[in-house]
This record gives structure tokens, sequence and C-alpha cells, in this order.
């Protein structure tokens, strides 16, 4: 096909008698849907970025792949997330080409750390000391599994490989990895992985995998990631802040205690005749179990303090020292062994890397840290990804389509092309083609204290226990902070003649699989549910956000943003923390209309929303839907609509 032809043979494919409707019973054209293929298929004919904001309903997904299977190009598609990703290959992208009848060669390739490791877990097999019961047998689950299964994709794995003592033991990361020299490499399920990929005409990764593979073209490493002719990211809202973790630099005490780990068992099959050994590997196990003492025992987030204190210092020089004599000691015994080579090449990198976060060069980045249990992350941080993003896209020619339901503030996308260095890209904004006015409520309550008041989450949970009670369906209440979500869950508990959820009580899914059985739930969620679920009928009829999603002004990365933009002359709330409030907030709105027929009432318990000039940015940023003050309005909102509630 033609460049020229491509727009409107993506029309015509999205459109009444075109080749979705011939081939997908039910599927409806929509008038947006076709507006975002053409200017897809215009950008992918021209090689140009497109930026698209698809309201929750457009159908965003077929109007990027349509173009991108006619364009007879190479298409890298990346998602926010591995469900997402395994969602669009194994469902989307095989209905959109059977229907096209194109010939095109498809690849899924997510991480190493996602696929079953032959090599490790034969040498898991081997390192049976000290294994309790419950792994030897989730072991010889995933041996028995992995005998049947073909990919080696832990998704379809069960459930034992998902277990945080089994896992490490039974993946490769990047650092430990063998490549071609590992003995299983014929066998290895992430290289053929990656052979299918660089084979493909479409490849499927995720937004880590994506940036993680750049990040290393950055330092001079080989790349996983084939280079294509188009990318098309979606949900790309969140290629900013994934950016400036993979573009940084981070040391986490998982890296730190696997290697000790794995290179006691490397000396233990390799070596063994070195009696000093076993003592360097326990002084780092040591040094890292003190630093993270030294950090504090409460889970925190915050900036790396200048200079650190006396027990700080002590612990970060300790594990230094530690990891270099390490180094030393590995040096020699590379010769014994590939695993003792592999560690003694780990042990010298989080050396550096700690020097460099130690003391890191001008302008390299924010210096944090994270502590969580027993857990902690060293980060440097850059406070701009633009630079990066504009040397990937200028490294060759190509299409670039940028897409997500919140990508724009008011109609204008300056904030998020900023961020990615997009100079004058072309731009979309689609509404969503969802009747909000006739099937929602925005409910503002009067009366609330303000989010830091003394008293606000009894006032919150005061306010919410009759909507709850009034709907007919269940609810999500979404929450920015864990203390208030707990204080609210507290509050409910025994006090419900409905079915309590709460974030942390299980995984994700289950939660959500418990919530979507019930049909009449109350859901307590943070930051993980704000975004990426999908709960259609009533089921999901109520949706309860408790502030205005303002990050954290003690968040350290935020912290130098603020003070960055203030160095030049730009107002920080209006250019940084009043976008990326309105576009979170987005975000967790379009959690409650997922379908043409769905009906639900949104509560922003905020007072802020009407009290601030600022709230009138976040309304105009929203959905069109009628509002309400008042718990009358709701109730008779609920009433006119008994006889419309899919069931």
């Amino acid at each position: 096909m033609t460049p020229e032809a491509l727009p409107e043979a993506a029309r015509a494919a999205l459109g009444n008698g075109g080749d979705l409707a011939r081939a997908l019973s039910g599927f409806t054209p929509r008038q947006a849907q076709q507006d975002m293929g053409a200017a897809v298929g215009e950008a992918l004919a021209d090689n140009a970025s497109l930026v698209v904001e698809a309201g929750t309903g457009t159908g965003k997904t077929f109007a990027y792949l349509i173009p991108a299977l006619l364009s007879g190009k190479r298409v890298v598609v990346s998602t926010g997330t591995r469900t997402l990703q395994d969602q669009l290959f194994h469902r989307d992208l095989p209905l959109v080409r059977d229907a096209l009848r194109v010939p095109t060669r498809i690849a899924l390739l997510k991480g190493r750390t996602n696929y079953l490791c032959l090599h490790r877990l034969d040498m898991a097999d081997e390192a049976a000391g000290g294994r309790s019961a419950v792994q030897h047998d989730a072991l010889q689950q995933v041996r028995r599994w992995a005998a049947e299964n073909g990919s080696g994709d832990l998704a379809e794995a069960p459930s034992a490989a998902r277990r945080t003592d089994v896992r490490p033991r039974i993946t490769a990361t990047a650092e430990s990895c063998l490549g071609g020299q590992c003995p299983r490499f014929a066998d290895c399920h992430f290289y053929e992985a990656r052979r299918r990929a660089q084979e493909a005409d479409l490849v499927v990764v995720n937004h880590h995998l994506l940036l993680a593979d750049w990040a290393l073209r950055e330092s001079g490493w080989g790349e996983v990631v084939p280079e294509a002719d188009v990318w098309i990211l979606d949900e790309a809202h969140q290629l900013p802040e994934t950016a400036a973790r993979f573009f940084g630099l981070g040391i986490t005490g998982r890296q730190l205690r696997d290697l000790t780990r794995d290179a006691t068992e490397a000396y233990q099959r390799e070596a063994g005749d070195q009696p000093g050994f076993p003592a360097r590997v326990a002084r780092v196990a040591d040094a890292t179990e003190a630093l993270r003492d030294a950090l504090g025992e409460a889970d925190q987030r915050a900036a790396w303090p200048q200079p650190p204190g006396p027990a700080v210092r002590a612990g970060l020089d300790d594990l230094k020292t530690a990891l270099y004599d390490l180094a030393l000691a590995l040096a020699p015994l590379g010769e014994r062994g590939l695993e003792l080579a592999r560690c003694q090449q780990r042990a010298e990198r989080l050396y550096q890397a700690l020097q460099q976060f130690d003391e890191p060069e001008p302008g390299q980045g924010v210096p944090w840290f994270e502590t969580q249990g027993r857990g902690f992350w060293l980060r440097l941080t850059p406070l701009d990804v633009s630079g990066p993003f504009r040397n990937r896209r200028d490294a060759a020619p190509a299409a670039w389509v940028f897409t997500s339901a919140t990508l724009a503030m008011k109609g204008d996308f300056e904030h998020f092309s900023q961020r990615l260095g997009l100079d004058e890209p072309r731009t979309l904004c689609l509404d969503s083609p969802f009747d909000y006015e006739r099937n929602a409520l925005l409910y503002t309550p009067q009366g609330l204290p303000e989010p830091n008041a003394p008293g606000y989450a009894a006032a919150l949970v005061a306010m919410a226990r009759p909507v709850i009670e009034a709907a007919p369906g269940g609810a999500f209440l979404l929450f920015t902070s864990y203390r208030v979500l707990r204080e609210a869950a507290e509050a409910l508990a025994g006090t419900l003649d409905r079915p309590l959820l709460v974030q942390g009580a299980a995984a994700q899914h289950e939660l959500l699989a418990r919530f979507r059985d019930a049909g009449n739930a109350v859901l307590l969620g943070t930051a993980s549910f704000w975004e990426g679920v999908d709960v259609r009928g009533a089921a999901l009829s109520t949706l309860i956000i408790d502030r205005l999603p303002f990050a954290s002004p003690a968040d350290p990365v935020l912290q130098a943003r603020i003070q960055a933009t203030e160095a030049e002359g730009r107002s920080a709330f209006r250019h940084l923390q009043l976008p990326h409030a309105v576009i979170t907030l987005k975000q967790g709105v379009g959690r409650l209309i997922r379908h043409a027929e769905d009906r639900g009432v949104l509560v922003i318990a905020d007072p802020r929303l009407t009290r601030r000039g600022y709230g009138k940015v976040f309304l105009r940023s929203l959905p069109p839907m009628r509002r309400a003050d008042a718990l009358e309005d709701v109730l008779a909102f609920w009433q006119e609509g008994a006889d419309e509630i899919p069931g």
C-alpha cells in the first residue's frame, strides 16, 4: 500500500462495511476512532510525531493497530504494563490481523526476568541445602510446568513461580545472565523470544523493557528491542516518570543480597578452596544490612542527606569497601567458572554505582533513597529526560505515535510534549464517545474539611457511607495516601452490608476478581488502582476520590524539579504540579464509565475543587457531566436510572 493511501485505508477499515465490521460481530463504527486511525496513518506515511489523547471508549488500540498493520512497515508497540501487553498480543492484535487478512509476523517480547531461566533452575535444584519443604515443592511445580511449556513466559506459570523466595532463583537479570556462554543457551527462552522479535514485522513490548533497553544503548551496551520504522507508545502518560527511573542510576538491597547468595553458591560449585572467601562475602552481606539499619526503621522516601549522618556515612563506606574487596577476591577465581566471573563483574559494577551515587557529577541527577521493610533503594534521578528521548528519535528516521486517555490539560499538550522533548508534534484530542451528561453525576459534597485538616478521614467516611449504601452496585474509594486509606478502612470495617476489600489484603488481581464477583463490594485502593483497572457494569457504580492528587511536596525529586522550574522564572505550580495532578485525576476518573451503558456517580471529596481558583482547571479537564452538591441529588440520579442499570 502506498503511504498516500494509508490514512483513508485505515478510516475505511474502521467504518461502516469495513474490515472490522465484517469480521467482528457487534463492532460499532465510531467517528473518533476513524479520525484517530486516519491521523495515525498520516503520521506513519510522513514519518511524523503524533500525540493523541483518546478518551475512554474511543477504541484507540484498533485505531493504531490498523494503520500499523496496513503500512507494511516494521513496528514496535509499547504498552504501560505487562498485563496490557499480554492483552494486546493475545487478544487485540490477532483479531485485527485476521480482520485485515494481512500476513504480518508478530512477536511478544518481555524483560529477561519474565522468562524462566533453565540454567538457574538447574542450579536451584543443585543448591538444595537449607531449602524449606515449601520451596522444594514450589521448584518442583515450576520444573513440571517447564517440561510442558514452550515459551517459558512466567505469566503462564503456576503461582508457585511468583513466590518471592522462588522467583529470583529461577530468573536471570541483565547482571547475572551468562548470555552465549550459558550451558543452556541453546534452550534459552529469553533469547528465543528475542530472536522471534528480530524476525517479526510487529513486536509488542512494555515501557519498562523499552526504556531499560534505551538506557543500555546510551551506556554503550547492546540492544534487546529491535529497530523499527514505527514506534507506537500506548499509555504514554507513564513515559516521563518511567524514563526518569531508567535513565538514572539505581542500587537496591535486592541486588546486593542476590549477589551474596549467588557468589556463595558459585564458590561452592566452582572453587571451594579459598578459606578467606566466604568471609568476604559475609562482609558484603553484613554491610548491606548495616546500611539498611542506618537508613532508619520506618518506611520512607526522602532526599539523600547532605552530608550523610555518621551512621549512614559509615554504612555506605563499609559497603563500598566490602564490595571492592569482594571484587578483588573474585578476580582470580573468574577462570574457575562462568558464574564466579559474572559475580566479579556484578560486584565491580555495584561498587562503581555506589561511588557514582556517593559522588555524582554536577547535574547528573537528584540523589534520594527509599526504604520499605528490609528493602532499600538508592537512586540518582535526572530532572529532565527530554534529551535522551530526543537523542533516541534523532538516531534513526521513524514515525512516532504517543497515545493515552490522559495526556492533555484542557486540550493542551504542552506539558507532556516538553517533558519528552517533542518539538511541535502533531496533536489530536478526541473526547470519549460515552454520554457522560446522561450517565454520570459529579457529586461535590459540601461542608467537608480540607484534606490536611484534623478529622478529615472521619468526615470522609461519614460522607461516603450513605453514598455507598445508595449505590445499586459496588464502589471504589481511591486515596492518595496509605494513612487515610488505613483510617477509612478501620472506620468502615463491620459497618457495611456488603464486602469490604482493602489494598494489601491480597494481590491486586485477586481483589479485583472478588470485587467483580460480588457485584456490590467496596474496594479501598491507592495509586495502583488509579489506572489500568477495567470494571464494567454495575459492579462499579460509585467512584469516590478523597483528594485532588497533587504529588507530595516532600518527594525529593519533585522538590528538585520545583526548584529547577522556578530558577527558570516559571511557576512550578502552573507548569509542573497542576498539570501532573490534572492528568492523574483524569486517570482515576476514567475508572468509572467503561462502557456506553455504564452509569455512575463520581464523588470528589476535596473542597478545594470548588473553593480554589485552580479547581476550574480540573473541572474543565473532566468529561462533561451533571453536577450535584447534595446527597438528595445522588439518590435522585439512581432513581431516574433504576431501569437502565445493566445487570
